[in-house]
């Protein structure tokens, strides 16, 4: 059965119609995501919305295997090729033929057979271990990595031409902590499509705040890691369990208690503006009065005007109320601060008055 791709977010919608569009063009597919986003449940759908569905789906993990073995696992080896060789096998490009081979962490395939991937891609044909014979296969290519391809190139561990081979259609997925939005469907989808594992569990909804600390906690280790927790809350019937043992530590976490006080902090921002805006107009008027009395230009120039009395003082006091040198500083005429100041009734105090007085005169 295929499991579908669940999600509200913009970004799964999008993927969701995209797969429509590829799913049928045979085009070279590369999925791209952190590990647990779901990048075989995306190479599926696009399996299963094409006219290959009716053949095999293969897949191969090109991480779980030595070069030596996902090399005969991808091209087949013929009787004799190597020891232990005593039978020819068909490797998973003639086993995919006419459907579907999903080259799952493509990423670390080693460089050397990646040359020959290349050959395959562009002509169709290959040849299995120990054999002269050339096969042609009909597959559909669909690769995934959770790794930067394009930094891997740079540092000459990915072939540029195969990255541009398998890159035709690229679906980035997201991470979970990037579309939050997403975290309610998917646990529905999980409960429900894991009743006939767990027979005895009940289904209890979580309530506001748990679900709420839910969709804040960063998931790690995206869909796969919230499945997890489901399955979990599903055997001990308990929220409190996944909660409970959800890792408190982690780099993601961080990230999200700095954005949680930015977050804060804007909110602080509001309150402070509002707390200005009050300073600048009557509140207590009625809505009519106030709308007329608020203007953008004239608050902005109060404001303006305030941070710009502020520095001056501030220069002022550093430099012991030297209106000359304060006036070096701050890049205006002597004639201009000597304004400033009566605009803004910025007055020094009585022994600073005396000092640039007698400086004057000097």
């Amino acid at each position: 059965m295929i499991t579908p791709l669940i999600g509200i977010s913009k970004s799964i919608i999008k993927i969701n119609e995209l797969i429509k569009h590829v799913a049928n063009t045979g085009l070279n597919v590369l999925i791209t995501g952190e590990t647990g986003v779901g990048k075989e449940v995306v190479a599926q759908k696009l399996y299963a919305e094409s006219t290959r569905a009716t053949k095999n789906f293969v897949k191969i993990n090109c991480a779980a295997l030595p070069e030596t073995l996902l090399e005969s696992e991808l091209f087949g080896y013929k009787k004799g090729a190597f020891t232990g060789a005593d039978k020819n096998r068909p490797g998973k490009f003639q086993t995919a033929d006419k459907g579907v081979l999903f080259l799952d962490e493509i990423g670390d395939m080693p460089i050397l057979l990646q040359s020959k991937m290349l050959h395959v891609l562009q002509s169709g044909e290959f040849s299995p271990l120990g054999s002269d014979r050339e096969f042609k296969s009909d597959v559909w290519v669909i690769a995934a990595t959770n790794q930067d391809l394009e930094e891997k190139i740079k540092n000459r561990t990915f072939r540029e031409d195969l990255f541009y081979r398998l890159n035709i259609i690229n679906i980035p997925i997201p991470p979970l902590r990037k579309r939050k939005e997403d975290i309610p469907p998917l646990i529905e989808y999980f409960h429900k499509s894991n009743k006939l594992k767990y027979p005895q569990s009940q289904y209890n909804e979580p309530d506001s705040q748990t679900l709420t600390k839910l969709c804040n906690y960063p998931w790690p280790g995206n869909v796969r890691q919230l499945k997890n927790s489901i399955e979990k809350q599903m055997v001990f019937n308990s929220w409190e369990k996944v909660l409970e043992e959800l890792p408190r530590e982690c780099s993601e976490t961080r990230l999200n208690i700095q954005e949680e006080g930015n977050i804060k902090g804007a909110k602080s921002s509001v309150k402070d503006s509002t707390r200005v805006l009050s300073q600048f107009i009557d509140i207590s008027t009625s809505s009519d009065k106030l709308f007329e009395d608020i203007s953008l230009k004239k608050i902005k120039k109060i404001a303006s005007g305030r941070v710009e009395k502020e520095i001056i003082i501030f220069v002022l006091e550093k430099v012991g109320w030297n209106r000359s040198r304060a006036a070096q500083i701050l890049k205006i005429s002597y004639k201009a601060l000597l304004y400033k100041m009566k605009e803004f009734e910025v007055h020094p105090p009585i022994e600073n008055e005396q000092l640039n007085f007698a400086h004057l005169k000097n």
